[in-house]
């Protein structure tokens, strides 16, 4: 099983670079089993519109991730209960709308996605640890993909190793930084701690630095600018073994967007 994960989408830069950039990747790696993005900043960087993921399903994504930005645009949130296909973090309180983890089936091929999001310097939820623990021990198949949207990296990667031959991969969201340290973990599950950002690049994490610095300079409000500039498209290609769902390879995509 081949998997593309997309580093949060940031905007109309991240949108487009999505559309043009699925179908050059498909070719190149000779199609994709399930293509699964992290959505949050996917409406002018601050949560999503039924609009938005409309057009990101319509580009090809299959499955979307969020975080604590799913929550931004207020009129989104019942879509969370209609909408299988969208996912906000698992570990917020039971009656939460929305659903954290699911299974998803195409083309005879079985996947359980499953979004959490961390605690340290990030608002207070339920432990992810132990939310994880629940539902991998529900999940009726062995392919299990997590998308673990964090601030700390320690706090990544420790989730990553207490996962370790549970899950088929865990891969960080948030901080719109990718990092270098993909790989196959001792227990058979790709990690890396941060998938990156699919937007612009030439700012402050997707945001134009000239909208974002009073906030350090002066610490007053600002209205932040979606940046269109250096856009790269960044993520994730994992292989997966169908029938033990340990990972195979995980390559780390990094593009720019010319």
């Amino acid at each position: 099983m081949r998997i593309l994960f997309i580093g949060d989408i940031m905007g109309r830069p991240g949108r487009d670079a999505v559309s043009s950039e699925i179908p050059k990747l498909r070719e190149e790696f000779g199609g994709f089993d399930f293509i699964i993005a992290n959505g949050e900043n996917s409406a002018r960087g601050f949560g999503l519109t039924e609009k938005v993921m409309n057009e990101l399903f319509d580009a090809g994504i299959d499955i979307l991730t969020n975080g604590n930005h799913v929550w931004d645009k207020k009129e989104f949130i019942p879509v969370l209960d209609a909408e299988k296909r969208v996912l906000r973090p698992a570990n917020h309180p039971a009656g939460t709308c929305g659903k954290g983890c699911a299974v998803y089936e195409k083309n005879k091929k079985k996947l359980a996605v499953l979004c959490l999001q961390g605690r340290t310097f990030m608002p207070p939820l339920d432990c992810p640890f132990q939310t994880a623990d629940r539902l991998i021990s529900e999940c009726p198949v062995p392919s299990v993909f997590v998308d673990i949207h964090a601030e700390a990296t320690s706090e990544k990667r420790a989730l990553g190793l207490y996962l370790d031959g549970r899950v088929s991969a865990v891969v960080g969201t948030h901080t719109h930084v990718q990092t270098a340290d993909e790989g196959i973990l001792p227990g058979g599950t790709a990690y890396l701690s941060d998938a990156g950002m699919t937007g612009g690049h030439a700012g402050i994490i997707g945001m134009t630095a000239e909208s974002v610095l009073p906030k350090f300079l002066q610490g007053t409000p600002f209205r932040f600018e979606i940046c269109e500039e250096d856009v790269r498209f960044q993520g994730a290609v994992i292989e997966i073994d169908e029938e033990t769902g340990r990972s195979l390879n995980i390559e780390r995509i990094n593009r720019s967007i010319v």
